[in-house]
C-alpha cells in the first residue's frame, strides 16, 4: 500500500421530493483532509458516478474548507472524482467516507465501493466515516460473509438528529436502525456532540462535529500500523 488515501464523496444532489439540494458535506472532506494530507497522505476522491461531486455546506468562513477548496490540485481532484471502476484498491492505505445527506441515497447499494472498501479492510488498511457516510459502510460484507460493521464499535448520524433536521421521514432509511441490524455496537452522543469510536481498523464519527476526530483518528490508525 502506498501513502494515500481515498475519499468516496456522493453523487446525489436531491434531499428525495423536497426540491432542496444536497451533495457532500464540505465540511467532512475538508476537515479529514486537512489532517491527513498535512501528515503526508495523497488523498485521490472517487464518486459512485465519477465526475463533479454536488457540494452541500458551503462555508468558507470556516478557514480549513477555504484551505481546500483554494487548493488547485484538490479542487481539480474533487470536481473530476474517479468511477469506482477506475479505482485500483491496492494503492490505498485507508478508504473514507464523507457525509452528507446525498450519501444515504447512492452509498449504500454500490456494490463495487463496498468491494473496494472490503479490499482495503482485508489488505490491513482502515475503513473511516463520518455523519452519513457510514451509509457506506452498511452492506460491506467481508470474504468470511459477515458484515464489517458486525460486532464492532460504531457511530454514525444518529436517529435523534435525523428527526432534529426533518428528514426522517425523507431518507430512505434511518442510519442508525440499520447499522444496529446489521450488528453494530451503535454508540452516540447528545445532538451534534462531536463523537468518534475507533474499532479493529474501523473509524467512525458522528456528525460535522466529528469530523476532523475522525481525520486525527485514522492518522492515529495508520501510524499505528506502520509502526
Amino acid at each position: 500500500m502506498e501513502k494515500k488515501i481515498l475519499f468516496v464523496v456522493t453523487s446525489h444532489d436531491q434531499k428525495g421530493n423536497t426540491g432542496q439540494p444536497t451533495g457532500y458535506y464540505l465540511a467532512e472532506v475538508a476537515h479529514p483532509w486537512d489532517v491527513l494530507h498535512t501528515a503526508g497522505y495523497e488523498i485521490d476522491f472517487v464518486s459512485p458516478r465519477g465526475g463533479k461531486a454536488p457540494v452541500d455546506g458551503f462555508n468558507l468562513e470556516d478557514p480549513i474548507n477555504k484551505k481546500f477548496w483554494d487548493n488547485a490540485e484538490y479542487q481539480q481532484k474533487v470536481t473530476h472524482t474517479m468511477q469506482p471502476s477506475a479505482v485500483d484498491p491496492s494503492k490505498y492505505a485507508a478508504i473514507f467516507y464523507a457525509g452528507g445527506h446525498g450519501a444515504m441515497w447512492d452509498f449504500a447499494d454500490n456494490a463495487e465501493l463496498a468491494g473496494i472498501a472490503r479490499k482495503i479492510y482485508e489488505a490491513g488498511g482502515v475503513v473511516s466515516a463520518v455523519c452519513h457516510g457510514p451509509a457506506g459502510l452498511v452492506n460491506i460484507q467481508l470474504s468470511n460473509g459477515k458484515y464489517l460493521v458486525d460486532g464492532k464499535k460504531i457511530n454514525a448520524f444518529t436517529n435523534e438528529e435525523e428527526a432534529a433536521v426533518k428528514l426522517d421521514n425523507v431518507v430512505p432509511f434511518l442510519l442508525e436502525t440499520t447499522l444496529i441490524t446489521r450488528g453494530a455496537i451503535f454508540e452516540k452522543s447528545g445532538l451534534w456532540q462531536p463523537h468518534v469510536v475507533t474499532d479493529q481498523r474501523v473509524v467512525t464519527g458522528q456528525n460535522p462535529a466529528s469530523a476532523k476526530g475522525v481525520g486525527e483518528a485514522t492518522l492515529a490508525v495508520l501510524q499505528g500500523i506502520s509502526q
